[in-house]
């Protein structure tokens, strides 16, 4: 008899066993995974905060370095533009005054030989006055000076000027040039105090020679004297445009002693000179003028740096016009470095207006 065979069962307890075995091990791998996890995400966050905090500031500290570096940099190339933008003017004012020097050169080489074939023959006709006045008796003369100049030794102070009229205008030069007659020592002694510049020997000079010529007026005459650089002004404050007596001796004493308290400096303003000529009232009978050179500015201010010789020549006859006609102008010529044509043009405004020209030596007065 044939076996009955058992029904085939897909679930069997056996199956079950080790599917059961097979979740309970996924199940314990997940736990451990779990665990895992939540022991690192629960570690304290503290340390990490701290590090990231520190990083940050690390960051903000090399921007902020970052953007220094880079003001730092735009400022040092602001720096450099401005420099080479200032040597580069520098050196094309080089190259202008060379070539303003070259061509000057070129032009006065013939005027200085004149110069100098000039100031000889001057100096031969003074010398020639000096021993024609030297014949006169002194006597005569001592017996109408106002004021007594004592000089150095036996010297003779006779120079052919007339201080004949009236009424005597004397102009000073106190500009900057007045300080010495190189341009060297004029740049070196404009920096000085107040004592060095009142010891310049050329500016002593000046005063010596005003003094002198106070010396020279002619009782019951009348006197003014004004100095002048950038502007006008009378050595005796509150007498502008007044005639003093020549016969008070205490006024031309106050007046010397007001210039040898007085220091040169700035420019040289002919055209102010002249207008205290015709500003006053009756007008001079003789103008003296004491200079060194021709006039480096026309107006109060000027903001020109450099002044050229052919300006100059301008800036003189440009001046000349207010000047009244018909006074004779005395000059005494100091000298000076460079100015070439200063002796020709005021010898040529002396011979103009009838009066003399005097080429001032080292010891004089």
């Amino acid at each position: 008899m044939a076996r009955k065979r058992r029904p085939f069962e897909v679930f069997s307890m056996s199956f079950l066993d080790c599917m059961s075995c097979g979740f309970g091990a996924v199940i314990l791998f997940f736990m451990i995974i779990n665990a895992q996890v939540r022991e690192t995400t629960e570690q304290d966050p503290t340390d990490l905060m701290a590090e990231t905090r520190k990083i940050e500031v690390e960051i903000l500290d090399g921007r902020k370095n970052l953007v220094l570096a880079k003001n730092t940099i735009e400022d040092l190339k602001s720096e450099t533009d401005t420099a080479e933008g200032q040597i580069t003017q520098i050196i094309r004012l080089i190259e202008e005054l060379r070539a303003e020097l070259a061509q000057y050169d070129s032009e006065t080489l013939a005027e200085i030989e004149r110069i100098e074939k000039l100031q000889t023959d001057i100096k031969s006709l003074e010398e020639e006055v000096k021993r024609l006045l030297a014949l006169a008796a002194e006597d005569d003369a001592e017996g109408n000076k106002l004021r007594e100049f004592k000089g150095e030794g036996d010297r003779q102070y006779l120079t052919g000027l007339k201080l004949g009229g009236r009424r005597t205008l004397i102009l000073v030069d106190r500009s900057a040039s007045m300080l010495d007659r190189t341009i060297v020592n004029i740049i070196r002694r404009r920096n000085m105090s107040l004592d060095d510049k009142l010891r310049a020997v050329k500016w002593r000079q000046v005063v010596a020679s005003v003094d002198w010529l106070t010396a020279q007026f002619v009782p019951g005459s009348e006197f003014q004297i004004y100095m002048f650089n950038n502007d006008a002004e009378p050595v005796i404050k509150g007498s502008d445009g007044v005639w003093l007596k020549a016969d008070d001796s205490s006024q031309l004493d106050e007046a010397i002693r007001v210039l040898r308290r007085t220091a040169p400096e700035n420019g040289t303003n002919m055209k102010a000179a002249w207008e205290v000529a015709s500003r006053l009232t009756p007008l001079p009978d003789n103008i003296i003028l004491l200079v060194d050179g021709l006039p480096t500015m026309d107006e109060t201010t000027s903001n020109q740096k450099t002044v050229s010789g052919r300006d100059r020549y301008r800036m003189h006859f440009n001046a000349l016009r207010e000047l009244p006609s018909g006074i004779p102008v005395n000059v005494f010529l100091y000298p000076l470095e460079g100015d070439y044509e200063a002796p020709i043009v005021y010898w040529v405004l002396a011979y103009r207006t009838g009066g003399s020209f005097i080429s001032v030596s080292r010891d004089w007065p």
